[in-house]
C-alpha cells in the first residue's frame, strides 16, 4: 500500500507521518524542524519547553510560553515551508495561555491530549492552527465531536489516535493495559474512524485519522494504514536520531534498554506511563522524594503528596542526568540499536 499526502484543511504534507510530541525537551525546535524538512509534520512538545530559559525556575510559566513562540519560529526556519505544530497537554496549568501562545505563533496544528480539549476550538478561534484531540477509545472521540459540534459549530481538522503501546503517559487505567490486544484494539480504531466519518458527512470536510502507539517498523506502517488511517504518529523512533533535542546520554539510554526494561509506571500525577526503568525509579518506589519547589506544570499534581517532582524527573532525564531522571519511551524502544537521522527515518518508514 503506497503512501499518500497528507491533507489537513490547506496544509499538505509530503508524507503522512507525524512525529509525536515528547516532554520535557525531547521534541523542541530542531526535532521539529527536521521532521517537517523531510515532509512529515514535526511537533513540538511544550511540556515545560522552557526548562533552560534563564527566568524558569522563578517564574516556569511566563518562560514557558516565551519559549513557545522561539521554537515554533526555529523550528519553522529549518523546516522551509513545512508544516511544524505543537502537542499542548489540557492537564497543563494555564492551558488556555499555552494555546494562545501558539496560535499566535501561527503553530500549523495543535495537538491536544492528557484530557479532553473542550474548548480548543474557542481559544483558537481567528487563527491559522488546526486543531486534532488525542483519543484512545470511541468513546472519548464520540464526547468530543459531539461537544465541539453542539458548542462551536465545527468538528475536528483531523483526529489522533494513540493506542496502549504509546510512550509517555497512557489514555488508558493500569488494568486495562493488560487486557488489551492488537485485535481487539483494531476494532476500537474502526470505531473511532466510523465517528469521524459521521462528522466528516456532516461539515463536508475531510477529518483525516492518524494512528500513534507502537508503530515501528513499515508492517507497522502498513496496518495501520491498512485499518484505514491517514497517516502516523511516531515518536520513540525519533529520538535515537542527531537531530533529536535529548542529550547524548539520554539516547544513550535508549539504545542500551532491554525489553524488560520497559514498564508501566504511575505517574505522580495518577496516570499509568511508560519508561524505562533505572535506579531513579528502584528509589522513588521506595522513598518519598523532598520536593522543595513546584513549577506549576500540571492541574492535580499536589507537591504535598506525589513521590517525587515530574518536572525535575523529567529536566535531569533530558539533560543526562538519567540516575535522577524519568526516561518515558514507547513499548518498542528496546528495538533501537543505533542512532541514525530523522531522513534516515523517514525512509524506513516510508511504504
Amino acid at each position: 500500500m503506497l503512501m499518500k499526502p497528507l491533507l489537513i484543511g490547506n496544509l499538505k504534507s509530503r508524507f503522512p507521518i507525524i512525529q509525536g510530541g515528547m516532554g520535557v525537551g525531547i521534541s523542541r525546535a530542531r526535532l521539529a524542524g527536521a521532521v517537517a524538512s523531510e515532509g512529515g509534520i514535526g511537533i513540538i512538545s511544550t511540556a515545560q519547553i522552557g526548562y533552560d530559559e534563564p527566568d524558569f525556575e522563578k517564574h516556569p510559566i511566563e518562560a514557558n510560553l516565551l519559549a513557545i513562540k522561539k521554537h515554533l519560529q526555529k523550528a519553522k526556519e529549518i523546516a522551509k515551508g513545512g508544516i511544524v505544530g505543537v502537542n499542548i497537554m489540557v492537564a497543563t496549568k494555564r492551558y488556555a495561555d499555552y494555546v494562545k501562545a501558539a496560535v499566535e505563533a501561527k503553530a500549523d496544528v495543535i495537538i491536544s491530549g492528557a484530557g479532553l480539549p473542550v474548548n480548543l476550538p474557542e481559544l483558537v478561534r481567528g487563527g491559522v492552527s488546526k486543531i486534532a484531540p488525542i483519543v484512545s477509545s470511541c468513546k472519548a472521540a464520540s464526547i468530543i465531536l459531539k461537544l465541539w459540534d453542539k458548542k462551536y459549530q465545527r468538528t475536528a481538522d483531523f483526529l489522533v489516535i494513540e493506542g496502549p503501546k504509546a510512550g509517555g503517559h497512557l489514555g488508558f487505567h493500569e488494568e486495562e493495559l493488560g487486557t488489551i490486544n492488537e485485535e481487539s484494539y483494531d476494532q476500537e480504531i474502526h470505531k473511532i474512524i466510523d465517528v469521524a466519518r459521521e462528522y466528516e458527512d456532516k461539515y463536508k470536510q475531510n477529518i483525516p485519522v492518524i494512528i500513534g502507539g507502537g508503530i515501528y517498523s513499515k508492517e507497522d506502517v502498513e496496518h495501520a494504514l491498512q485499518l484505514g488511517a491517514a497517516g502516523i504518529q511516531v515518536g520513540t523512533r525519533f529520538v535515537t536520531t542527531e537531530e533529536c533535542d535529548a542529550s547524548e546520554a539520554y539516547k544513550q539510554a535508549y539504545l542500551a534498554c532491554n525489553k524488560e526494561d520497559i514498564r508501566i509506571i504511575k505517574s505522580p500525577v495518577g496516570m499509568p506511563g511508560r519508561a524505562i526503568w533505572n535506579p531513579f525509579l528502584e528509589k522513588v518506589t521506595k522513598e518519598k522524594e523532598v520536593i522543595t519547589r513546584c513549577f506549576h506544570c500540571l492541574e492535580h499534581c499536589n507537591p504535598i503528596d506525589v513521590p517525587y517532582c515530574i518536572t525535575r524527573a523529567l529536566i535531569h532525564a533530558v539533560e543526562g542526568n538519567l540516575d535522577q531522571g524519568l526516561i518515558f519511551c514507547g513499548e518498542n524502544a528496546y528495538k533501537l540499536k543505533e542512532m541514525s537521522t530523522v531522513k534516515e527515518v523517514m525512509r524506513d518508514l516510508i511504504v
